[in-house]
């Protein structure tokens, strides 16, 4: 972290864990945004950090009574279940069918989310990423979706910056989070509606939610501080 007005650093952090929780907060307050308040069952497809994270996020918006895990590797799917109280599943489709909430966080080089797997007012949380294919969520579920992204320049530019998912075919109207968040457009419009948050990650978000864990430590008198030397 730098100081804003002359560049100086103020402080060295580990990213890992600040990129980890803020992608899957910004996941959560899409899913406050745009899912339906009486949401119940969420699938999380993958079992990586991003699947972990996504679990703690997503729980503190809603109270879901059923959690389903979902991996191309059926032990690790288990490991993480067990780690969260959730079930483990044997299929992408498993964990779909009858999902009010999705969290897909996988590599998936081709769809995995698919429109035929999903129930109607679902919302789907897309974080997921792998340039060399086209996406996890499939043409269908974009072209039948709310739409929602951090950026549009972000998420619709040529991959490997944007979106591949939106590369080609019919994504429809995209409004950004902020823009549900201040009002100025309209979130979910029916029960029956299917919803899509896809990030694709801006550094302005860890810029931010780097300050804020840089003000929490300063707050309870953590980390080492070091004077610096001016050079001569």
């Amino acid at each position: 972290m730098f100081d804003e007005k002359n560049g100086t650093p103020v402080a060295l952090m580990d990213g890992t864990y600040i990129t980890a929780t803020r992608t899957a907060a910004g996941s959560a307050l899409a899913t406050r945004l745009l899912a339906r308040e009486d949401s119940r069952v969420l699938a999380i497809l993958g079992s990586g950090v991003q699947a972990r994270t996504h679990a703690d996020a997503l729980r503190r918006v809603r109270e879901f009574a059923e959690i389903r895990v979902a991996s191309r590797d059926r032990a690790h799917a288990e490991q993480l279940a067990s780690e969260i109280g959730a079930q483990a599943v044997d299929s992408w489709e498993e964990a779909l069918r009858g999902a009010d909430v999705v969290a897909a966080a996988t590599h998936a080089a081709e769809p995995i989310v698919r429109r035929e797997w999903l129930t109607r007012g679902v919302h789907v949380n897309s974080g997921g990423a792998n340039p060399s294919g086209g996406g996890e969520v499939d043409a269908a579920t974009i072209a039948a979706a709310l739409v929602a992204v951090e950026s549009r320049a972000s998420t619709l530019a040529p991959p490997p910056a944007g979106a591949p998912e939106f590369a080609d075919g019919d994504h429809g109207e995209v409004v950004e989070l902020g823009e549900l968040v201040s009002g100025s457009r309209p979130g979910r419009s029916s029960l029956d509606e299917i919803t899509l948050y896809k990030s694709v990650g801006v550094a302005v978000q860890d810029v931010a939610a780097a300050a804020l864990v840089l003000e929490a430590a300063r707050g309870r008198s953590m980390g080492r501080a070091i004077e610096l030397e001016e050079l001569t």
